[in-house]
């Protein structure tokens, strides 16, 4: 039986592999769904671990954990390919997104919100009417995201902001290929605010009805321009 002192380093040095394999996961991850990694495009493991300071094994680790999650596809001696958006995929996970979140949204209205919690979604719906008057896409985005996820967290539901943030975070980066070719988003911007009446006047079944469009609205052009795409050959 290998003493105490013996079996520490062994310890230590697997709480680092761990550590080492989330951080290059975290990171691999951010830039596969921000497109700085971009479908189709190839990485080498040797490639990847010098960017990332690290060694090849928790790369390989973190890229058989992003295969899961259908984002690379693992190619022995080859490293590893960014899979593309897939239509298919983008389909079943707004019919997720619609149904969640409009449920969402109804609980926000029923449950209602104090002063600071209604200041803070009206914030960020601001936020996207600056972001737009200065044609600014990509500050609208973040703080749409930013609307989102706060409409999920309010809703007192942990299990349903967790599921929620898996979806949104997949659909993140098709959302992100298609920004630049989406019209200028003032539809959005006034349904948001349209969402945010409902839930000040505590009223469940117009929130519902509102997110539920929004987000079918939402789901429909994001696949007309992934179709799009596709036909152009990007």
């Amino acid at each position: 039986m290998p003493k105490t002192g013996q079996a520490e380093p062994a310890r230590l040095a697997a709480v680092d592999r761990r550590s080492q394999t989330l951080r290059a996961y975290d990171e691999l991850r951010r830039r596969i769904l921000d497109n700085e990694m971009p479908a189709g495009a190839q990485y080498l493991e040797q490639t990847l671990a010098d960017e990332l300071g690290m060694s090849r094994t928790p790369v390989r680790e973190a890229l058989i954990r992003l295969s899961d999650e259908r984002l690379v596809e693992v190619r022995p001696r080859h490293g590893a390919r960014i899979l593309p958006v897939s239509a298919a995929d983008m389909a079943e996970i707004y019919e997720l997104l619609t149904a969640l979140e409009a449920m969402a949204a109804r609980r926000v209205a029923e449950r209602g919100l104090n002063s600071i919690q209604l200041t803070r979604l009206e914030a960020y719906v601001a936020g996207m009417e600056e972001a737009l008057a200065r044609d600014d896409l990509a500050g609208w985005s973040a703080h749409d995201r930013n609307f989102h996820n706060a409409l999920v967290e309010l809703s007192g539901n942990r299990r349903l902001a967790q599921v929620v943030a898996m979806f949104r975070d997949q659909a993140h980066r098709a959302r992100m290929q298609t920004l630049a070719l989406r019209p200028k988003p003032t539809q959005s911007n006034r349904e948001h605010a349209a969402l945010v009446t409902a839930i000040r006047n505590r009223d469940g079944a117009a929130a519902f009805e509102i997110h539920r469009r929004h987000r079918q609205d939402a789901g429909r052009m994001l696949l007309k321009l992934l179709a799009g795409q596709k036909a152009e050959g990007l």
